[in-house]
């Protein structure tokens, strides 16, 4: 699951659509933007990339964020101005949805009007790049390589993919979860701990079914929500697999394509989806009924669940999916965010040393995941006995040493390429065909293969 499902941290009960406007190409997304009105704030220069860097502690920044993330930046201010008295920062909460359209608006107009620091989501990220060159600043020079082996692994590799570039900073990482009603298993006869494979859930889903009435799992069949393809995302990743390879070919095609596409028809054929259509009210409902035995969904959707169905404490468990082959891996860093510097800043440098205090020091990550669980990407974070205490929710597990133990797994970098938008599309469509008409897996992945090519003017793998 990316950045742009429901983020955990937004405030109201809808969930963000948040890709439309990177769907759309480069020339059309400028022109489409060309009549918006622009926010000026104090950090930006006209042209994208031509910015200075100034002074590293003076300077007057703004940075936009969200909701709770947005809450946690401000809450530091003071705390960092004791420490750089000369820089006197502005948290702006855009709002989510709104900051895709006004960041993307701003990167178009060539920097008008941003903000110094900007907060980015990893499907947005490459777009940004990749569209608008010099649209963010290059945090090499400002120092940022010294904190390459921070960050939980696989990250350094989406915000620099060339080694020496650094697009961004990170600041969240979530893990695949795999979250399930113990009470349910228990009374199917089922040792959830004990399932290897998704091969192994489905036959035990089969038994939950048919003792409890629960569903294994949920998916959006009609795609009626643009992250309906989440749980089929979640099983490429698992494989080390995505949409197009470290460099930019589709794969949407591969046979770890096919293997994850199989596994949600053969869950299927067998009646144990149940149609989360209609989004995000859909699935808190689905939630509060027991519609379903697992919620397949990242580390922060265990506060969700803590705070919809607090009746059921003790009743829910949590540990990392199954692998979807025997032996392989059962980590993958699903979605992320990242804090940027807007190249067209006048205060660069004084951005980058904000950036720097909030994701590289652990006591600023532990300040904001006590207020808002946002769970860091900075590694050194978790010596903090925070991520260590037992939850009375989850019947007494160390929920946070299950996702940091996927944080410190192997995990190979996501290339997400500014085309993600349309293969996500093509994905949800293809998906539909095999849920909704019983398609066959392969022949709609290689159809879907095809035309993103064909859109994108991209090489497949294949």
């Amino acid at each position: 699951m990316t950045d742009s499902d429901r983020h955990p941290h937004d405030t109201d009960s809808r969930p963000p659509a948040r890709r439309d406007l990177l769907r759309m190409g480069g020339g059309a997304l400028a022109a489409g933007l060309g009549g918006l009105a622009l926010t000026a704030c104090t950090g930006t220069g006209a042209d994208g990339g031509g910015g200075d860097d100034g002074d590293p502690e003076k300077g007057r920044i703004t940075v936009w964020s969200w909701q709770g993330p947005a809450a946690e930046l401000k809450a530091l201010v003071p705390d960092f101005n004791k420490a750089h008295p000369g820089i006197q920062v502005t948290v702006e909460d855009i709002g989510n949805p709104a900051i895709w359209e006004k960041i993307t608006a701003g990167l178009a107009a060539g920097g008008q009007g941003l903000a110094d620091v900007l907060h980015i989501g990893v499907d947005y990220l490459p777009g940004y790049v990749e569209r608008f060159p010099g649209g963010l600043a290059d945090l090499a020079p400002l120092g940022a390589t010294r904190h390459k082996d921070a960050f939980a692994q696989g990250l350094w590799g989406t915000v620099s993919p060339d080694g020496t570039r650094v697009n961004a900073l990170p600041w969240e990482a979530n893990s695949g979860g795999f979250y399930y009603r113990a009470d349910l298993f228990e009374k199917a006869g089922v040792d959830a701990d004990a399932l290897q494979t998704w091969d192994e859930t489905i036959e035990a889903g089969k038994t939950l079914k048919a003792k409890t009435g629960a569903h294994l799992l949920g998916i959006d069949k009609p795609a009626s929500q643009p992250d309906a393809a989440n749980f089929f995302q979640l099983l490429l990743q698992l494989q080390g697999a995505f949409y197009f390879d470290l460099d930019g070919r589709v794969t949407l095609d591969s046979p770890e394509s096919v293997k994850a596409m199989t596994l949600i028809k053969t869950m299927n054929d067998a009646g144990l989806v149940s149609d989360l259509s209609g989004g995000w009210n859909t699935l808190i409902s689905s939630l509060k009924k027991g519609t379903n035995a697992v919620v397949p969904y990242p580390t922060w959707f265990g506060g969700v669940i803590e705070e919809q169905v607090p009746a059921e404490a003790g009743r829910w468990r949590v540990r990392l999916p199954p692998a979807v082959r025997r032996g392989g891996p059962t980590a993958a860093t699903v979605n992320s965010t990242h804090l940027a510097v807007a190249g067209g800043s006048r205060h660069r440098a004084a951005a980058w040393t904000f950036v720097e205090y909030a994701l590289t020091r652990p006591a600023s990550q532990v300040r904001i995941y006590r207020g808002k669980g946002i769970a860091p990407a900075l590694m050194k974070a978790y010596d903090d006995s925070v991520f260590h205490e037992r939850s009375a929710f989850f019947g007494g597990q160390r929920k946070g040493e299950i996702f940091l133990a996927a944080l410190k797994a192997p995990s190979p970098p996501v290339n997400y390429t500014a085309d993600y938008a349309r293969a996500l599309r093509l994905v949800t469509d293809a998906q539909s065909k095999v849920l909704l008409k019983g398609a066959e897996p392969a022949a709609v992945l290689r159809d879907a293969a095809a035309e993103l090519a064909r859109q994108t003017g991209r090489k497949t793998a294949r």
